[in-house]
């Protein structure tokens, strides 16, 4: 290994499947960009600079210009200088609270002559570089609580930051750390608490709380009555087979809605008070019956399921009510769109961009349309089409073969930088790459979802797709000095 370790570095020797793949993908997407915002009449139109395909190959060209800087510099100047790049980019980005331009109600930007800038791009680089840091450091572990919650403090400033400015599609990107920590050792409970979290919001969010308390009880009856092996199994089964009668017994004509998409769809808002009342009772029953057992382990267990059953109806309650209530207007709109769709009447107003998006992916068939005969990317019928929605012109122009082609891509890429992060011999550098391939990958499933309809409308660009240059600038960062750690895999 102390060859591997003297062997010279050769700029030749970097990996060409990665470089390879960042070509190809920042050239799919000038290509869509310039099938956007392209202007027919004008054959010099290229390099026009007041078009969004002119901006975006002068900053190709400025990231060529970065990527060769980011080789010339020493690898250890990333490690060495991680916490400082990561303190700037974090004041840069507390700067826009204050000094910044409100773009679609968020302080994110700052404007510099005719250009914006988002720091939150560099900030997700310097984040990478500080996380890689303090796992790497001697004597950090993930699984004791104090090197976790320092972990967890990384994580949790630029997204405490993100949050000031209003920007909360960016902040959901900084929770791809997890992927990082996850890989570092951080035990599989925390995402078993995490995913479960989630999952009560969403159902909180979906249906009416008291509704999704009422089957949460329904479930953790069944809990109760198997670990306990209560013999009030018999009541649990008569009153859960009670619960589709409640389809015919209530008026189910109310529970109709129509979608943004003209279809109707039978939503129950609530469960009636004699199916809860006795799910309740017996859960009452059921916890007090063992409790008076007065076994202290049974009872220990007994009191943790039922602060359970309250953490969970609590959680549901505050996220309800923080979702339609707290947050701003628009905000709201963007979940009710995602989750409640039924509720969005207005196919002009907030629903028209995920309309217009489906039916631009759609209406590519397997094949598509051709380059540049996109009848909706022409008529410009989806807002932010060369940023946030620039899959649909992929889906449009180019068809089922196209979208899966560059889906194919963005799945080699992750691929490839997972066996680049496997294969090095330094901490650092490994935990540095699985970050970037956590932010890649949450930016590409997020942003794709979105423009399906699977994900909020939340605003974050496709990966070397999507127009902008700060993205583009960001993402530059992140794969140059992923290549430039991964020339120097064998040393430590």
């Amino acid at each position: 290994m102390s060859t591997l370790r003297s062997t010279p570095i050769n700029v030749k020797d970097i990996d060409r499947q990665l470089l390879t793949l960042y070509i190809a993908l920042v050239l799919c997407g000038w290509l869509m960009i310039y099938a956007v915002t392209r202007d027919v009449d004008d054959p010099y139109s290229i390099i026009n600079l007041s078009s969004n395909h002119g901006k975006q190959l002068m900053f190709i060209v400025l990231c060529s210009g970065l990527l060769f800087v980011i080789m010339m510099v020493d690898w250890a100047f990333w490690r060495t200088f991680a916490f400082l790049l990561f303190l700037g980019s974090m004041l840069l980005m507390l700067g826009t609270v204050f000094f910044g331009r409100e773009v679609n109600g968020a302080n994110a930007w700052y404007q510099v002559g005719g250009f914006t800038f988002q720091p939150v791009e560099l900030g997700k680089f310097g984040t990478c570089l500080a996380m890689a840091a303090y796992l790497s450091s001697t004597g950090v572990n993930i699984r004791l609580f104090k090197s976790r919650m320092y972990a967890f403090a990384i994580l949790l400033l630029p997204i405490l930051i993100v949050m000031l400015q209003k920007d909360t599609g960016s902040a959901l990107v900084f929770f791809s750390f997890l992927l990082v920590m996850y890989r570092e050792g951080l035990s599989p409970t925390w995402y078993i608490i995490g995913f479960g979290t989630a999952l009560l919001v969403i159902l909180g969010l979906i249906f009416e709380p008291p509704y999704v308390v009422a089957h949460l009880l329904i479930g953790m009856n069944a809990v109760l009555i198997n670990r306990f092996k209560s013999k009030t199994a018999p009541l649990w089964v008569l009153w859960v087979a009670l619960i589709p009668i409640t389809w015919w017994w209530e008026d189910t004509s109310r529970f109709l809605m129509t979608t943004t998409e003209g279809t109707e769809v039978i939503l129950p808002e609530h469960l009636p008070l004699w199916v809860v009342i006795p799910h309740l009772l017996l859960f009452i029953g059921t916890f007090l019956a063992n409790y008076l057992r007065k076994n202290s382990i049974v009872q220990s267990q007994l009191q943790g399921w039922a602060l359970l059953v309250g953490a969970a109806a609590i959680l549901v309650f505050s996220a309800n009510f923080a979702s339609y209530t707290l947050l701003a207007p628009h905000q709201q709109v963007r979940i009710k769109i995602w989750l409640r769709p039924w509720e969005i009447t207005d196919t002009k107003g907030a629903a028209y961009n995920l309309l217009h998006s489906k039916m631009a992916i759609g209406s590519g068939g397997f094949a598509g349309k051709g380059l540049f005969e996109g009848n909706m990317t022409k008529l410009k019928f989806v807002p932010e089409q060369s940023t946030d929605f620039i899959f649909c012109t992929v889906g449009e122009e180019h068809g089922f073969i196209g979208s899966f082609a560059l889906i194919a891509l963005f799945a080699w890429l992750l691929i490839r930088l997972t066996v680049m992060a496997e294969r090095q011999r330094s901490n650092f550098s490994r935990i540095y790459i699985y970050g970037v391939t956590g932010i890649l990958f949450v930016h590409f499933i997020v942003n794709i979802g979105m423009t399906m309809g699977l994900f909020p409308v939340i605003g974050i660009p496709l990966p070397f797709i999507s127009y902008g240059g700060s993205s583009l600038i960001g993402f530059t960062l992140l794969i140059g000095v992923a290549l430039k750690l991964d020339l120097h895999r064998f040393q430590a």
